[in-house]
């Protein structure tokens, strides 16, 4: 097929559009940054898309809650636009507040008649965490993750704990493969504050929907892309490439296939 194409949706607050756009250019695929009123106003520009990004930042500045704006927003005109995107079985990543928004969204834990199913709350810290942390990844069936076992890469965020509305659900989503990057330390051992940075229930740290083909994360692939962006390079020597890189060359690679 033609090069895959990623849109990368952004919306008043987001920052880290740019960061997308360039890892998915860098690994061969294409990226086109998007207002969410341009695709309000025409929902049906998705068709041209393959994959489906929603970056990090502070959309609509966080007032309501971390990306409680923009998932009502996607809620209220996108909500057939979406689903037919997905159905289509096309890729939906969110990294950081997309994460938020993609959760919030239902996108990827669809709510009951009790409401959402689980959340991003504020961190256990209470204040803004701003460090780089090690992941253990899980794919199962995510082909965002394919071939990767672990990675480090920074988070930036006041609210990123992940907390489920009761234990069961939590336990259900492991069951289902649908954890699939949760906090280590580096030698791949779970552990408490600041190898988990925000006191996430069994240290998750991204889940896949059932499908495995949406996935959302709350550290930041796309700030690892080179490998002068590990803190430490002048002391370790430079790698081939930042750690981040890989997801988004799983998604171009996902599509070059069929």
């Amino acid at each position: 097929m033609a090069t895959p194409h990623a849109l990368i949706l952004r919306a008043p607050g987001t920052n880290c559009d740019h960061e997308a756009q360039t890892a998915f250019e860098m690994v061969g695929g294409r990226g086109t940054r998007m207002h969410l009123n341009a695709l309000r106003d025409n929902p049906r520009l998705l068709r041209d898309y393959q994959i489906l990004v929603l970056p990090g930042g502070f959309s609509y500045g966080d007032d309501v809650g971390a990306g409680k704006v923009q998932a009502l927003y996607m809620q209220h005109f996108l909500t057939d636009a979406m689903r037919k995107f997905r159905d289509e079985e096309k890729l939906i990543l969110g990294i950081c507040n997309g994460f938020q928004v993609m959760l919030k969204a239902g996108l990827l834990m669809p709510a009951d008649e009790d409401g959402p199913l689980a959340t991003l709350a504020v961190n256990d810290s209470g204040h803004y965490e701003d460090r780089w942390v090690h992941l253990q990844a899980t794919p199962g069936k995510c082909p965002f993750l394919t071939g990767i076992e672990r990675l480090y890469v920074p988070v930036g965020h006041g609210e990123g704990r992940f907390v489920c509305r009761k234990e069961w659900i939590a336990k259900g989503l492991d069951q289902a493969s649908q954890v699939v990057l949760r906090y280590v330390d580096a030698g791949g051992q779970r552990g408490g504050y600041p190898i988990n940075p925000n006191g996430a229930q069994d240290d998750i740290a991204g889940i896949c929907d059932a499908t495995g083909l949406a996935m959302g994360l709350m550290p930041h692939p796309d700030r690892h892309l080179f490998p002068t962006q590990h803190p430490q390079w002048t002391r370790h020597g430079l790698k081939s490439e930042g750690d981040g890189l890989q997801i988004f060359r799983n998604a171009v690679e996902f599509f070059k296939e069929d």
